[in-house]
């Protein structure tokens, strides 16, 4: 996936989960962020940062931050629609004869519904944006949601489907993603029980520019 109208800009502080303040040429100006995680070892002071200016009419803000350049030199995107987009755009090349984003299953909306032949998938996404040691984790912050979703496609995989949870992993050079247990053990639990039932756990590589994520396209599900 690519974005337009990228803008380089210093990150300053963020006063709540969805603004940061930013300078852009030495002018401070609020940004919308577009990812609601804590991003804690990212978006610290004096970072480099990347906006994008949507011009959508109306906006409070003119720019939303998508990526960040980590201490280590190491960039991220941390948009938190991205991961969902660059699967898209990855599943496309996957050989499916059907996909269905936003699909309906049980309580709650499955990210991808797909066919192939006579096979039945549903595949869940979840973008990893924390690294620690070249070893990705998720999530950063607990989340009853990712917990329930993953509970869903333990059903799913019970049932007629193929049941499979997809980490993008929105940084280059990371190609594992562990579940964060000192965050959310119930999570983690989940993805263990997850695993255990037969459900499909990949780690989506990813390439990653101040304008663009892309799936790596070696892998294959």
């Amino acid at each position: 996936m690519k974005y337009q109208n990228i803008v380089p800009a210093v990150f300053l502080e963020r006063p709540n989960r969805f603004l940061a303040r930013v300078a852009i040429g030495g002018e401070t100006q609020t940004v919308h962020v577009k990812n609601t995680g804590r991003c804690r070892e990212l978006l610290r002071p004096g970072a480099e940062v990347y906006l994008t200016a949507p011009g959508t009419p109306g906006r409070k803000t003119e720019y939303d931050l998508i990526a960040v350049r980590k201490e280590t030199g190491a960039l991220f995107n941390i948009d938190s629609q991205a991961p969902n987009a660059a699967a898209m755009e990855w599943l496309k090349t996957q050989g499916f004869d059907k996909i269905v984003p936003e699909y309906r299953f049980g309580d709650s909306r499955i990210d991808f519904y797909m066919e192939r032949k006579n096979e039945k998938h549903l595949m869940e996404v979840k973008g990893c944006t924390l690294e620690i040691g070249g070893v990705g984790y998720f999530p950063d912050a607990p989340t009853e949601r990712g917990e329930k979703h993953v509970r869903e496609l333990i059903r799913a995989q019970n049932e007629e489907y193929r049941a499979v949870l997809a980490f993008v992993i929105q940084t280059g050079g990371v190609a594992e993603v562990r579940p964060n247990a000192a965050t959310d053990p119930a999570f983690a639990k989940a993805v263990a029980d997850a695993m255990q039932a037969g459900v499909t756990v990949l780690h989506l590589p990813c390439r990653v520019t101040p304008d663009s994520l892309t799936v790596c396209p070696e892998v294959h599900i």
